[in-house]
């Protein structure tokens, strides 16, 4: 999810849809949840922009947390179709045309993404602006590994996850500039002013509605550990912003395709490295992100994928622990923004539930790492 860079905005945003003086809690009062797709005006649409011919059918995919997923069948063919979720939406989050226009800018260069086949912003159409995609065959690995997959494919499957990010990395990021998709400079700063402005907005609106936002002590830490220490940029690449292993399509042993692109730009390609480590269980260990995702005995170590990386990209990584520490803070605040959404009943997702002690136990392990 990209946010907007000022309290202001962000305030704006929350107050609009939290109504923080009535929270409630979906589970004790109902869903407010409204159609998500008009198939009707949807098949309409589709006669002149998709393949095929005849109705479109459609079902939702509930996977993810985001942007809402659907697969769309016609004469056979299947397609995925991506759209913002209800309730209010942070400026520029969501932005699925954005997405879209990502996603067609790397087509050709060897990253492994899908092609778009059409995108609409006439919200009439369906509710909201959507895009339509190829869907690539695999599946997506979230909490388990397939039972089939040996301790082998384990350290395939984990080099080949590096080795796509690579790939990506060494993708033209020119194109992205020109189109106004991110800036050559200055990407690590701007993360740390965009983050604290979200923090800062989601106090400001609890202030204005006469609450008060919990206290996140190691926030205020990590904030100014990730201040203190911010390193110098490497060149630009074009990064995702996501990267994790429930964010690509697995074919056997290796990534068929890198998907949800609603967070790329254009920034230090360590950001997405420091990403994927924090997300990358090694043996033994427990924090709150490692209890979320996937782990094999046969991964490799995370030396071993910073060691696989520099190799696809050339580039040297150094020390990626500001990274890391950097990739678990933002995590937690993106999420105390969902969590605010799931108290005030704009959301139904139960993952927001657990984030009462979920986001604290994050900037804790954002702090550990930090060695704080």
């Amino acid at each position: 999810m990209a946010v907007a860079l000022g309290a202001k905005s962000i305030g704006s945003w929350l107050s609009e849809g939290l109504h923080i003086s009535r929270l409630r809690r979906v589970t004790e009062h109902g869903s407010t949840t409204a159609p998500l797709v008009d198939v009707q005006r949807l098949t309409e649409w589709a006669r002149h922009a998709l393949p095929g011919t005849g109705d479109v059918t459609v079902e939702r995919l509930a996977e993810g947390h985001s942007n809402l997923t659907f697969v769309l069948r016609r004469d056979g063919r299947e397609m995925i179709m991506r759209r913002p979720p209800l309730g209010p939406l942070l400026p520029t989050a969501h932005d699925v045309i954005r997405e879209a226009r990502v996603i067609g800018l790397l087509g050709g260069t060897g990253v492994r993404v899908p092609a778009v086949l059409a995108s609409c912003e006439d919200t009439e159409v369906i509710g909201a602006p959507f895009y339509v995609m190829d869907r690539v065959p695999g599946s997506v690995i979230r909490e388990r590994l397939p039972e089939a997959m040996d301790e082998g494919q384990q350290r395939d499957l984990g080099l080949d996850l590096v080795r796509a990010l690579g790939e990506l990395h060494l993708a033209p990021w020119q194109p992205f500039v020109d189109a106004g998709i991110g800036k050559p400079a200055g990407y690590l700063e701007r993360q740390l002013r965009r983050w604290v402005g979200q923090r800062e907005g989601i106090q400001a609106a609890v202030a204005a509605a006469g609450a008060t936002a919990r206290e996140l002590p190691d926030y205020d830490f990590v904030r100014d550990w990730l201040r203190a220490g911010l390193p110098e940029e490497q060149p630009p690449a074009v990064v995702h912003g996501d990267y994790k292993l429930d964010n690509v399509i697995v074919q056997g042993s290796r990534v068929a395709a890198i998907v949800d692109w609603e967070m790329a730009t254009v920034g230090d390609p360590r950001a997405d490295l420091g990403y994927l480590l924090s997300m990358w269980p090694e043996a033994g260990e427990t924090s709150p992100l490692t209890q979320l995702v996937a782990w094999g005995p046969g991964f490799p170590t995370r030396a071993e994928l910073v060691d696989q990386w520099a190799s696809t990209t050339g580039r040297v990584p150094g020390d990626t622990t500001w990274f890391t520490v950097l990739a678990v803070w933002k995590l937690a605040i993106l999420l105390e923004a969902s969590y605010h959404r799931w108290m005030a009943g704009m959301t139904d997702d139960p993952f927001f539930a657990t984030l009462d002690v979920g986001v604290p136990a994050l900037l804790a392990r954002a702090r550990e790492l930090a060695g704080g």
